[in-house]
């Protein structure tokens, strides 16, 4: 007989005598009577082991041949051949036959009167999802309140960067449970061993710990969990050696002299990818515009007396290269000849990334393009000196040509003035542009049309022709004027300030205005004709074109005339300015502008109105009105003079997007041909800015300190930009 160890085996070892649908399992057949144990198992109701000769007489014959056929199972006993012995349980149902005696399917189960329902519609399904306690809302959720304590990363100057990037401190002392602190305190844990890590201490561990502090000031309250970070930095790291894995390249220190790296400096993850990054940025500025740099490697050493590690960079240098040929690709706005404009070098240069640059921003500084891009290829040509030839490939795509812009504003003298303006800026390519303007005020109106050709034959080299007709009237004089002039230019752009600009032209004026005859004693009309060639050279070393905070600038404007009004009469007219900014702080700047102008040649009332100095308004001595300082008629309207000087200093003080800028200015227009040093007419005010993307938007409320007899109390000056 089996021992109890052995039927167990037996049944884990899933080795069972075959039998039919209706057998019992082996471990609920009786066992015979002779078998005491059994029987006492019986009796205390436990399932008899099945004896060993009843379990070997059941199991099938083996045969040795393993090609022989698999023999059929033994058809399932019926239940009058059933020994009463083997009969289950009346408790326990007897599974259903697979297949009836006669090798058919016994007959389905009577069908559920639910699954006998249609399916409901899936337009009347209820798509609402069930609410579990972790959709509860955050307002309804219940808090706890944590202290964060950091120790350790003080000294190391880590904890501004901790509390920056720390999870405890992201949830503000506020959590769902203690589990959820102690969570934030797991990855508070792993950011301290970062920092330390970034700055050399590869042994730095970090461990948090949450404690219950109680409330002092109420012992009925529960108290808040104090969750403590304590960083240990341990041994710094340091290099013990540099290593830079390239080929040779010319100079033959260029490498080692712009990887800023010695042995002894720490292994500072921000100073060794700065080292890294100037290797990048410097070597296509000296002829190796394909460099790369590869993944650095490090080996520390912690066994030694001191923590150190050895450093090494692959860089893959790429040919050293000069420059070659443009060719360009996509939607062409322009083609080669025009493209061979722009460049600031020749052919054979060696290859300078900022001047790759620099041809691209001249690219988006015609404002013809939606996008340009300008890269290196590699061409396969060599120079005679062993470099590589490299052309530069030109992506366009090309813009709209056409915009329409606008201004307006308001000086007490002048009124209202509103300008708008329509360009198309590649009419007569290439660069060849139409402007239409028109003037709308209550005391200017005028219209003109501009030809503009950009870049002509020489990068930031403009021709420009006008022809405009324009209606003034002022207290100075009332004209109607008609000018055509053409010009040459070299000018500052939003992208590209120059220091030196300047421009040279020639002027026809036609100009029909109202004059006082001091002869007569009364105001006469006469018609002017002049001729000028007006040029201007300037100096520019300010930080912007419209909003400067240092620098200076140095300007002189000069003019050979001659006026046709019942005889030539020439003479020359000149203006010298100068303006300095200097900035006291990032927020505080201190502006000064000086400015004279002389006429030479001619006599005052020869002169034709609207070609005199005047002084007064929002671009001279603000608290006068426009054109109000100088001579005086007998009916009390400024006739102007051949001569002029200016003062102004400003404190600009910017806070944001705003600003306050309190002024002083000082200044009038003289008679004589030269300007004086006394009677100065002073203003004062006060203005406030808003500054844009564009420029600030100027609003300058002033007052006269010196008034004379019809001066104003109050002047008003609304515009855009800086008043100099």
């Amino acid at each position: 007989m089996a021992s109890p160890a052995a039927g167990q085996f037996n049944q884990q070892q899933g080795v069972a005598p075959a039998r039919g649908p209706d057998a019992p399992k082996p471990a609920e057949r009786a066992a015979p009577a002779s078998d005491p144990q059994a029987g006492a198992a019986g009796a205390d109701g436990n399932a008899p082991i099945v004896p060993d000769a009843e379990f070997d007489a059941a199991l099938p014959p083996l045969s040795g041949d393993i090609n022989a056929p698999l023999e059929p199972m033994p058809a399932a006993a019926s239940p009058a051949t059933t020994s009463p012995a083997a009969t289950p349980p009346a408790s326990q149902a007897a599974a259903p036959p697979l297949v009836n005696p006669d090798g058919t399917l016994p007959a389905a189960a009577p069908e559920s009167a639910e699954l006998a329902q249609p399916l409901p519609p899936l337009t009347g399904f209820d798509t609402t999802p069930l609410q579990t306690a972790a959709d509860v809302k955050d307002k309804d959720a219940p808090q706890i309140r944590y202290v964060t304590r950091l120790k350790g990363l003080e000294k190391l100057d880590l904890a501004g960067q901790f509390k920056a990037l720390s999870a405890l401190e992201e949830g503000k002392g506020k959590a769902a449970n203690a589990t959820q602190v102690a969570a934030r305190a797991r990855e508070d844990e792993a950011l301290a061993v970062r920092l330390m890590k970034s700055l050399g201490y590869y042994d730095g561990t970090a461990i948090s710990l949450i404690e219950t502090v109680p409330d002092a000031s109420d012992a009925t309250r529960p108290g808040r969990l104090l969750a403590t970070v304590t960083a240990t930095p341990g041994r710094l790291y340091t290099l013990s050696s540099v290593t830079i894995d390239a080929p040779a390249v010319t100079p033959p220190d260029l490498l080692t002299r712009n990887l800023p790296l010695r042995v002894g400096d720490p292994i500072e993850a921000a100073r060794i990818q700065g080292a890294e990054a100037n290797v990048s940025l410097v070597l296509p500025q000296q002829g190796y515009p394909f460099v790369k740099v590869g993944e650095r490697d490090i080996l520390l050493d912690d066994q030694s007396a001191k923590a150190t590690g050895a450093y090494t960079l692959p860089v893959d240098t790429g040919p050293r290269s000069r420059f070659g040929n443009l060719v360009t690709t996509g939607d062409p706005v322009f083609g080669i000849d025009h493209l061979n404009v722009f460049p600031r070098f020749d052919d054979g240069d060696l290859y300078d990334s900022r001047k790759t640059d620099d041809l691209r921003d001249a690219l988006v500084a015609t404002g013809l393009f939606s996008s340009v891009a300008v890269e290196p290829q590699r061409t396969g040509r060599t120079n005679p000196d062993g470099t590589e030839a490299v052309d530069l490939l030109v992506r366009q795509t090309k813009g709209p040509a056409r915009s329409l812009a606008g201004s307006a504003g308001y000086s007490t003298g002048q009124g209202f003035k509103a300008e708008g303006s329509w360009t198309h800026r590649n009419l007569f390519p290439p660069e060849g542009a139409l402007i239409g303007t028109i003037v709308a005020g209550t005391q200017e109106q005028g219209i003109s049309g501009t030809f503009r050709r950009s870049n002509a034959g020489r990068r930031d080299r403009t021709f420009t022709a006008l022809a405009s007709a324009n209606h003034s009237n002022y207290d100075a004089f009332d004209a109607f004027t008609g000018t055509l002039s053409a010009r040459w230019s070299y000018d500052s752009t939003p992208i590209w300030q120059k220091r030196f600009t300047y421009y040279y032209g020639g002027e026809l004026v036609g100009t029909n205005e109202s004059v006082y005859d001091f002869g007569r004693g009364e105001s006469v009309r006469r018609t002017y004709g002049i001729a000028a060639l007006p040029g201007q050279v300037q100096w520019d070393t300010s930080d912007s074109l419209l909003n400067p905070t240092r620098g200076y600038r140095l300007r002189l404007n000069l003019s050979p005339e001659g006026s046709v009004s019942g005889g030539f009469k020439p003479y020359v007219r000149t203006m010298i300015e100068a303006t300095y900014y200097y900035p006291v702080s990032p927020s505080l700047v201190i502006a000064g502008r000086a400015r004279a102008g002389s006429i030479q040649g001619i006599a005052r009332d020869d002169l034709a109105p609207s070609r005199r100095y005047y002084g007064g308004g929002g671009g001279s001595v603000r608290g006068y009105g426009f054109q109000r300082l100088g001579p005086f008629d007998p009916q009390g309207n400024p006739v102007g003079g051949r001569s002029l000087n200016e003062f102004a200093l400003e404190a600009r003080y910017r806070f944001g997007n705003f600003g306050i800028v309190p002024f002083l200015d000082a200044g009038n227009s003289y008679e004589s041909s030269l300007p004086k040093g006394s009677d100065l007419k002073m203003g004062a005010g006060i203005g406030g800015r808003f500054y844009t993307n564009f420029g600030p938007m100027r609003i300058d409320v002033a007052t006269p300190l010196n008034p004379r007899p019809g001066d104003g109390k109050v002047a008003l000056y609304i515009s855009i930009g800086q008043a100099f």
